[in-house]
């Protein structure tokens, strides 16, 4: 017998006894429908303990090292506390600002402290809380580089990007929770060939994504494409040069979609150079991130080209509440 802990209740479960059934037996109304591990409408998440492998099958590999598992067919081995997707955000924390330095003008890096150790992924995101209001921000370190780096945009009429650029200093703190998201790398498959898609900040994942890919060894090749319209919101490109000629299998295109294309960067918009140069996507792995109607539409581009649902990882940037 195991025991279930959910929502601050303890809850026995019988030996072979599925977690839906065990929680339904005891009036805990979840989610659910076809129970046979189909539908996906009672996923949870493990907040402690490991779920069995088989209660984790045919969720993206993401959810499964974050620990979502599907209750209907979870018969644990150990005890268990789970919480709904919606009921496992993490608690708020207070951050130091370490860092502030214009990357591009109107486009900022921001490093923060925490003030307890976050365990995240470098392309997942964290909510930032002042002023009254909550945004996000994708991640765009390692993990073990002792700070949490966000590209930030200047947004008009913005009340978090500005309140960020122009009023928070060094060394003040501001309160954020996190990490959430499943656009991250997954060193299961060393030898699959990646591509990354970004517009605008959606660089900031990629970057953190590409470079923890090289850092665990991965030797697929990883082809990432960053797109503006003009060269002043392109930026990290003398980084990520250097990054493609110190790895062989790192490939950096650089995409300008306005009139004026100088030498040595690739003229239509990222995606559409991108799906143009790589045009079959079978067993690839591909990360969209950037303007939400880009990721929408390369999502079906990618699937047509020959990419798994299950191997398309997104994380589209919602400009309108910046």
């Amino acid at each position: 017998m195991t025991t279930i802990k959910f929502s601050d209740k303890q809850y026995a479960c019988d030996t072979d006894e599925t977690v839906l059934d065990c929680l339904s037996r005891h009036g805990v109304d979840i989610p659910s429908s076809c129970r046979s591990g189909v539908c996906q409408t009672c996923l949870m998440r493990a907040t402690e303990g490991t779920p069995p492998q088989d209660s984790q099958q045919g969720l993206r590999p993401t959810l499964q090292q974050q620990g979502y598992f599907l209750a209907c067919v979870c018969k644990p081995t150990q005890d268990l506390q789970v919480a709904l997707p919606d009921d496992s955000a993490m608690p708020k924390v207070c951050a130091v600002v370490s860092e502030k330095t214009d990357l591009k003008e109107g486009i900022m890096r921001l490093r923060l402290k925490p003030e307890s150790p976050i365990k995240y992924q470098p392309g997942q995101f964290i909510n930032i809380h002042e002023q009254g209001i909550s945004r996000s921000y994708s991640i765009a370190s390692l993990a073990d580089e002792g700070y949490i780096e966000l590209h930030i945009e200047q947004v008009a009429d913005g009340k978090m990007s500005t309140w960020l650029h122009n009023e928070l200093a060094v060394g003040e703190q501001i309160i954020i929770d996190g990490p959430h998201g499943n656009c991250f790398y997954l060193n299961d498959k060393p030898q699959q060939n990646m591509l990354l898609i970004g517009t605008g900040t959606g660089l900031a994942p990629l970057w953190g994504i590409a470079r923890d890919a090289l850092a665990q060894g991965h030797t697929g090749e990883i082809h990432l494409y960053h797109g503006s319209r003009t060269t002043d919101k392109l930026y990290l490109v003398d980084e990520l040069k250097a990054l493609a000629d110190a790895h062989s299998n790192f490939f950096y295109t650089p995409c300008l979609s306005g009139s004026d294309v100088p030498e040595g960067f690739s003229a239509g918009r990222a995606n559409e150079v991108a799906l143009k140069a790589q045009e079959k996507l079978s067993q690839w792995r591909v990360f969209l991130c950037g303007h939400p109607t880009m990721v929408a539409e390369t999502k079906k581009k990618a699937f047509l080209a020959g990419a798994s649902f299950q191997e398309i990882l997104a994380d589209p940037f919602e400009f309108a509440s910046q």
